[in-house]
């Protein structure tokens, strides 16, 4: 297992839409073992494949001690490969989302309040969970991003260009000082 470094934005690669996984074997669960260690370490509750790029359709989730009723600090993982959603409530609801390739930046993004997913774990057997809550958004703004979408999308135009803008002049920054 190894800790893989972030892709950050304005990288293109967080625009790719993923492939699918054939089927699973050695070389995905070793993909998940790191995309576990890479989220925790980071810290995060969720991680696409292409978030280390890696484009493939695997994400990893933990919202463990951010759930009501669990312990502090227990732990959760849910790998889910090829996740795709299959149902999603009409009822809408709204949380302050970040992610770990636009570091430091959070604004409040609506989704659906529950969805139904189906995926295939590391056994490489077909799922579905019902998501609600913390655990619904995260899966859905996961999956976004195996389709190439950030949650910034999801927020108006004016605040998107804003935050490319501030991360496009820091890269820029980065590459001339050879960082």
């Amino acid at each position: 297992m190894s800790i893989r470094p972030l892709v950050i934005i304005p990288d293109s690669r967080l625009r790719l839409v993923s492939e699918p996984i054939a089927r699973v074997n050695a070389k995905t669960r070793a993909l998940v073992e790191d995309m576990f260690e890479t989220m925790y370490d980071a810290p995060g509750i969720g991680l696409a494949a292409i978030q280390i790029g890696v484009p493939e359709r695997v994400v990893t989730i933990d919202v463990g001690s951010r759930t009501e009723g669990d312990e502090e600090g227990e732990k959760r993982p849910i790998a889910l490969i090829n996740p795709e959603i299959v149902a999603a409530s009409e009822e809408l609801s709204v949380y302050q989302e970040g992610c770990l390739s636009i570091p430091e930046y959070y604004e409040d993004v609506e989704r659906p309040a529950r969805v139904k997913v189906r995926y295939m774990d590391i056994d490489g057997e077909i799922r579905e969970i019902d998501a609600d809550g913390l655990l619904a958004t995260c899966v859905q703004h996961e999956i976004d991003h195996l389709n190439g979408v950030l949650f910034i999308d999801h927020i108006s135009k004016l605040k998107r260009d804003r935050v490319v803008k501030k991360f496009t002049k820091l890269a820029k920054e980065k590459a001339r000082d050879g960082a």
